[in-house]
């Protein structure tokens, strides 16, 4: 298990890195307001992504149940089912994208853009479209517990991604060859996944042929609990451009998004044991195995704390001027605060993110999460439009950050119940010793910052240094000292008796 959420963890590192290189050249090169058109392009055309209807997650929930039954007709019968959703939803995205695109330029974009915004919004349109097929591959793969060899392929497309944007961007800017090179890496994506498929699994069969009406009905119960999922998800985190849009301009987005864009870099590298967590869940309670579900949740709940507060330290204390430093000195005051208080809600929402969620999405207990998490969607809504105007991009921050802290609680809760485990001792045994671990990693970094007064490359990497260095120290020798699920003292008698 954990070589598969290492693999995971390896593409989000490569996609960090991507975009560590990526953003400050397109942000110079659009400028504010070109990169604020971008963000507004990628928000609207993100929310299509929601008629997949929850698709993908209940493909994945029911193939690895059948992978774990061995039964070959089931699977290519839920292969066949979803091939053939996709591509009807597929066709329907591009309709609906007609439709969208007509309120496209509701907003103020500037005159010199509107040709190009308007050819990248088509070309995202079909980029989100054929993006529903592409969702296919990727289940066979985490349904198999076959992480490594699909990241791999991920891993691939990033970096051809990232190599474009720097080639061809650097050459001419432009939001419609933007558009064209996510379009390019999805291609390939799905084209080398499909031949690995055919190669790794002969008797899986990608084809419509084995269409069942009744795995569309079993698909169907699963998914549009999980489409509301997806409906807060997006509430939560992609309608933020378009209320600062709407409110505060295109020209103001990019200091939202900058910010916004390492929480969800952070939140994507938890999701990353997620991705493992939820097809594991679903085998350990199909066979029947409570005592190994429980110690799961519990002890992935515990590393996905850990290393949020690794994360977050940094962020929290670093993090503006890090911003100042990676996109300019004049983000550091804009962005910083923000990143601030959404990084604040994050010590709690992402454990829950990383390991509640995809343990009771395995269980299919997936009705009352949907509906919480599309309640506090709404209400992110509502707080931004009510905050952004007095309290600028600081009211939109607060308006997403408290909604998610709830829905948080709510969803940690219902999965202890899931599991048979009291909140008092899921609290007990993930919390204490990891907060207060926190307490020197954090005063580590605010001495890096008050006595050193960091800054630039240099500061930066010497407080990061130092701060893994204190936290390895004290997650070894305090927090997982003598813990009951994770052995912390084998691997270094090893290196002991090798030396």
């Amino acid at each position: 298990m954990l070589k598969n959420i290492g693999s995971n963890w390896s593409l989000i590192a490569a996609t960090v890195a991507a975009s560590y290189l990526t953003t400050p050249l397109v942000v110079s090169l659009l400028g504010a307001e070109g990169y604020g058109t971008w963000t507004l392009i990628t928000a609207m055309t993100g929310h299509m992504a929601l008629l997949t209807l929850g698709v993908p997650m209940a493909c994945v929930r029911y193939l690895a149940q059948h992978v774990a039954d061995g039964d070959e007709q089931k699977i290519n019968e839920t292969i066949g089912t979803c091939a053939g959703l996709y591509l009807m939803l597929g066709a329907a995205a591009v309709a609906v994208g007609a439709v969208v695109g007509t309120a496209f330029f509701v907003y103020d974009i500037p005159a010199g853009l509107r040709l190009d915004a308007s050819l990248a919004f088509g070309t995202m349109v079909l980029y989100v479209a054929l993006s529903f097929i592409g969702f296919l591959p990727e289940g066979i793969f985490f349904a198999h517990h076959d992480f490594v060899r699909r990241n791999l392929i991920r891993i691939a497309g990033v970096a051809i991604r990232a190599g474009l944007t720097i080639g061809l961007l650097s050459l001419r800017p432009s939001l419609l060859l933007l558009a064209a090179i996510q379009l390019g890496g999805l291609l390939f994506d799905f084209t080398v996944s499909c031949l690995l498929i055919r190669r790794r699994y002969p008797r899986v069969r990608i084809s419509i042929r084995y269409f069942d009406r009744s795995a569309l009905r079993r698909i169907f119960s699963f998914s549009l609990y999980v489409l509301l999922l997806g409906a807060g998800a997006r509430l939560s985190f992609e309608t933020d451009a378009l209320v600062i849009g709407g409110i505060l301009g295109v020209a103001a987005i990019p200091a939202y998004a900058i910010a916004n864009s390492l929480i969800v870099y952070l939140m994507d590298f938890i999701v990353g044991i997620a991705a493992v967590v939820s097809p594991m869940a679903t085998t350990l309670a199909s066979s029947g195995r409570s005592d190994e579900l429980k110690e799961l949740f519990l002890k992935w709940s515990k590393a996905a704390l850990s290393l949020t507060i690794a994360a977050g330290a940094f962020l929290m204390v670093l993090g503006p001027r890090f911003v100042g430093w990676w996109i300019g000195p004049e983000y550091e005051a804009s962005s910083g605060p923000v990143l601030q208080i959404l990084m604040l809600s994050c010590f709690v929402f992402l454990p829950a993110r990383g390991v509640a969620w995809p343990i009771l999405t395995g269980l299919g207990e997936v009705k009352v999460p949907a509906f919480a998490f599309l309640a506090a969607g709404v209400m992110n809504l509502v707080l931004s439009l009510l905050l952004a105007r007095p309290f600028g991009l600081i009211g939109v921050a607060i308006g997403t950050a408290i909604p998610n802290v709830l829905f948080a609680v709510g969803l940690i809760k219902l999965a202890c119940r899931q599991v048979n485990l009291t909140l008092v001792d899921y609290a007990r045994y993930v919390v204490p010793r990891a907060a207060l671990g926190a307490l020197p990693v954090i005063a580590s970094l605010v001495w890096f910052r008050m006595a050193w007064q960091v800054q630039g490359l240099a500061g930066l990497a010497a407080a990061g240094t130092a701060m893994v260095l204190v936290f390895a120290a004290i997650w070894i020798l305090f927090v997982y000292r003598n813990d009951p699920y994770v052995d912390v003292k084998t691997p270094f008698e090893r290196l002991r008796v090798w030396s």
